[in-house]
């Protein structure tokens, strides 16, 4: 898979150049170029690159922050089209105004406002509530009844308090009670891409203030269909976490005549890279079809040989009555970015609705045993050299 920082290709500075060519007099552009592609550019990640290709463009604007703002604007209406996808490759244009706008408030609330129907601000905002939460809510809580959906939802998204890849938020995590004015004005809102964001705010508000979460929930229960897909999204972690109240507001409730039973790991051991496989049979004994949460969890081996859980969901739906239903799965253990697997023993479990059943151990190999001496015979050549 190409890497997303290569989001910076030929084709994208061909696009920029022809902008910039356009908004700034005399504009160089290879001096441009040779700026940002230095001995560096090659090793930055996507975030590094934003932000080096900011610091270039700052370079080349006015040092007067409101006409460098005014650029900004030009190549944003220049580059916007009919569409209303994002174009996340220009997000280091709110990055220019999060760098070097935080101390003109007014001009940068404007810019962000009209610059975030183009490309994502939700970073860029962060800032400015580290800087004067109070003051920048209340632009947010204006935001949130704006007829444009981007407006509406950086409105959500810039305050969330575990906004992925972004500066915390401390001050939420604590006492989220700002954030849920803008939340209300927008829980009913037309656009799917609001909604979204809604969710997962109030499910990074779960993580340090469950009740007040759970509260949102019974009070927003039954408001439309929408509104009940947007809780039960912004539910998620409570429900992974087998929270007995949630199970229940969502009539996920635990019972003794729902069983599994042949529970069969298939390689105990497995090398990284490949796949746990492993198969139970669900009994539903009940006289009536039951709403069952099937969820798995897997105790990883950390560094330290500790465990850590992690639950994954299988499917929450409706069981037939007096049922057995076989379930099959595989679990990779391919090597990605997120996580970093440890040699060792591990452990898998079933969770119904919330319940925990009977854990279950497996190994995790990182090579053979031949490979293991092929390695260790290279080794030691090495030593001998």
């Amino acid at each position: 898979m190409e890497p997303f920082k290569n989001i910076y290709n030929d084709k994208f500075f061909a696009e920029f150049m022809q902008v910039l060519s356009v908004v700034i007099d005399d504009f160089n552009s290879d001096l441009f170029m040779e700026q940002v592609c230095d001995k560096n550019w090659q090793q930055r990640e996507l975030k590094d690159r934003m932000k080096h290709i900011c610091f270039i463009l700052h370079h080349h604007l006015s040092s007067d922050f409101p006409q460098a703002v005014q650029i900004i604007l030009k190549i944003v209406n220049l580059l916007k089209t009919a569409e209303n996808d994002l174009r996340l490759e220009y997000m280091f244009l709110p990055d220019y105004i999060e760098t070097y706008g935080l101390d003109d408030y007014k001009i940068s609330m404007q810019a962000l406002e009209q610059i975030t129907k183009f490309t994502s601000c939700e970073f860029a905002i962060r800032p400015f509530i580290i800087k004067d939460s109070q003051k920048t809510m209340q632009q947010m809580l204006l935001w949130s009844q704006n007829n444009n959906e981007s407006v509406r939802r950086l409105a959500s998204e810039g305050c969330r308090p575990r906004l992925p890849w972004a500066c915390s938020l401390p001050e939420f995590k604590k006492n989220p009670m700002l954030i849920l004015p803008i939340l209300e004005n927008l829980k009913a809102d037309k656009s799917l891409f609001v909604r979204k964001s809604i969710a997962n705010n109030l499910n990074d508000i779960a993580k340090d203030n469950p009740d007040i979460v759970i509260n949102i929930i019974k009070k927003w229960q039954g408001i439309n269909s929408d509104t009940n897909w947007l809780i039960k999204h912004a539910a998620r972690t409570l429900l992974k976490k087998g929270d007995k109240e949630v199970m229940k507001i969502f009539g996920l409730e635990p019972s003794h005549k729902i069983k599994i039973d042949n529970f069969l790991i298939v390689n105990s051991k497995i090398k990284i890279g490949n796949y746990l496989e492993f198969s139970f049979n669900l009994y539903n004994q009940k006289s009536q079809k039951t709403k069952i949460r099937l969820e798995y969890v897997i105790y990883y081996q950390k560094a330290n040989g500790t465990l850590t859980k992690k639950v994954y969901k299988i499917s929450e739906k409706d069981y037939s009555k007096n049922s057995i239903t076989k379930i099959i799965r595989r679990q990779s253990f391919k090597v990605i970015s997120t996580r970093k697997f440890h040699q060792g023993l591990h452990k898998i479990a079933v969770i119904i609705n919330g319940r925990e059943y009977q854990k279950y151990d497996f190994i995790l190999l990182t090579a053979d045993e031949r490979d293991s001496k092929k390695l260790r015979h290279c080794e030691a050549d090495k030593k001998m050299m």
